[in-house]
Formats: structure tokens, sequence, C-alpha cells
């Protein structure tokens, strides 16, 4: 099988796979750490700081890809402290309009680079 891959300008894969993937009518974004672009260094500040990096990147991927929020079907969101879970929604809550995708969260031991949250995405075409 093929695949027709997408990657951000100035993101950096910290491994081997690539920023979002397209299957059909479907495109599958690889979960963003709270990354700097072009850098390996995570962002400075807590988890809305990290929330709000992660969303940026993922929204890089989007565009790469010819997508928008508004295409967005699915989202799971990886934090390290479930205890971040009410900071990370009230900025998670300023990137969609109703009605939400669908969304999983789930509490993780660590994430790569020890970044406190990573989102990863299933957008839809058309």
């Amino acid at each position: 099988m093929s695949r027709k891959a997408f990657t951000a300008p100035g993101s950096v894969a910290v491994g081997p796979y690539s920023h979002a993937v397209e299957a059909g009518e479907f495109v599958y974004l690889s979960g963003q750490t709270p990354a700097v672009p072009g850098t390996s260094r995570l962002v400075e500040g807590g988890i809305s700081a990290q929330t709000e990096q992660c969303f940026s990147n993922l929204s890089n991927v989007l565009a790469a890809a010819g997508l928008t929020p508004d295409d967005v079907v699915k989202v799971n969101v990886f934090l390290t402290d479930m205890g971040n879970f009410q900071a990370m929604n009230e900025v998670y809550k300023s990137k969609f309009q109703p009605p939400y995708p669908a969304r999983s969260t789930v509490g993780v031991r660590e994430l790569p680079l020890g970044a406190l949250v990573e989102i990863e995405m299933i957008a839809r075409r058309g």
C-alpha cells in the first residue's frame, strides 16, 4: 500500500513517522507534543501553554494537508497528570465549534521530551 504523507513546515518528527497520512477520505494526524517548531525544545509554561502549542503544531499539520479544525472528527488527548484535565479542557474548547469532535482523554505515565500533554487527531475530507 502506498501512503500519501503530509509534513508540516518547520515541524520535526522525533522518530520514524509522518506528521499525517491520508487513507481514503480520512487523514490521520500523528500525536503532537508541545515542541517549539524547528526545535526539540518544549514550550515554556504549564499545561495551558503546552496545550496551546500542541494545537498550534496540529494546526500546521492540518494546513499542510489542506484541512482545518472543522474537518476534525476525533481527537485523542494524552495527559501525564489527570489533575491537568480542566486546564487542558479550557484551551481545548476554544479550538473547536459545536458540534465538537469525538474525544478520548487518557492518563499516561510519561510522554516524549517530558511533555505534559500530547494530542492526535483524525480528520475527514469533504
